[in-house]
């Protein structure tokens, strides 16, 4: 019973292993056709040897004023992770998400570090997504949906830290028309947990105690907000994971069971040996 248990296993995971690794090699190519489509995009919009915030303002004119999009007739049907469908869809470049999700797709084409930031309401709901972007050593707050970069009276760029004084915030948005109010900086978050069953399994406080500063010391608007990294993560993930359960079946077969299998390098190895070794002439 324990043999044929283990054989039954050893057979799934490896052919697993190898719908994983095809689903690597297909995410990986996914994920570079995006990245190129991405470059050649900026590239047509951000001007060659632009500072960062000229590369941020180029950005967001071309959201601005640039040509005009496609309209789907059943906007609820898009890819709403898609890069090509959020930079040319007029639907998706007017809602917050989208929009933010666009410009950081951009953005980081550009080389400028970015990543997304959610304005929650009091019981943590998102109420609005912005994006930050570090110039000069600070993440200044830049609003994708809106079209502008943040700044205060003086002209100067600030930051969510900023942002959560009343009258910084007050003064930030009194020249952009029909900028909400609600939209302030008390609650944010970089990842909202609570989108997971279970209200996120109280998976927040355990991290915030564990790592703290877990949201903001990786990237998690790459793999949050384009779909093909997304895939290539968890196929990567997963792969890894059938490669060392591969092992330890492979160990408990020969160490435990003593049983006979297939052994995947020394057959490579003696075709290796017997295809470059020159053979002896008697």
């Amino acid at each position: 019973m324990g043999r044929n248990f283990l054989r039954i296993s050893w057979w799934t995971v490896n052919v697993a292993l190898i719908l994983s690794l095809l689903a690597l090699v297909y995410s990986g190519v996914w994920e570079y056709s995006v990245r190129r489509y991405l470059a050649g995009f900026s590239d047509a919009i951000v001007p060659a040897g632009a500072t960062p915030e000229k590369r941020v303002e180029a950005l967001l004119d071309w959201m601005r004023t640039g040509p005009s999009r496609s309209e789907e007739l059943g906007p609820t049907g898009l890819a709403m992770r898609d890069p090509e469908k959020t930079l040319n869809y007029q639907q998706l470049l007017s809602v917050c998400g989208t929009a933010t999700n666009a410009f950081l797709n951009l953005a980081r084409s550009s080389g400028l570090q970015v990543r997304r930031l959610l304005l929650l309401t009091p019981d943590r709901q998102a109420k609005h997504v912005v994006a930050e972007v570090q110039l000069n050593g600070r993440w200044i707050l830049v609003d994708p949906t809106y079209r502008v970069i943040l700044r205060n009276n003086a002209g100067e760029m600030v930051t969510r830290s900023d942002l959560k004084n009343p009258r910084a915030f007050a003064e930030a948005i009194a020249k952009i028309p029909g900028y909400p109010a609600e939209y302030d900086y008390q609650n944010y978050a970089h990842v909202r947990l609570g989108r997971l069953p279970l209200e996120g399994f109280q998976l927040r406080p355990v991290l915030d105690h564990l790592l703290p500063g877990w949201d903001e010391k990786v990237d998690w608007s790459l793999l949050l907000e384009r779909e093909s990294f997304f895939v290539l993560a968890i196929s990567a993930c997963v792969a890894l994971l059938l490669l060392l359960l591969r092992q330890l079946l492979a160990w408990y077969a020969d160490r435990k069971w003593k049983m006979p299998r297939f052994h995947v390098r020394e057959h490579l190895s003696r075709a290796g040996s017997a295809f470059f070794t020159t053979p002896e002439i008697k």
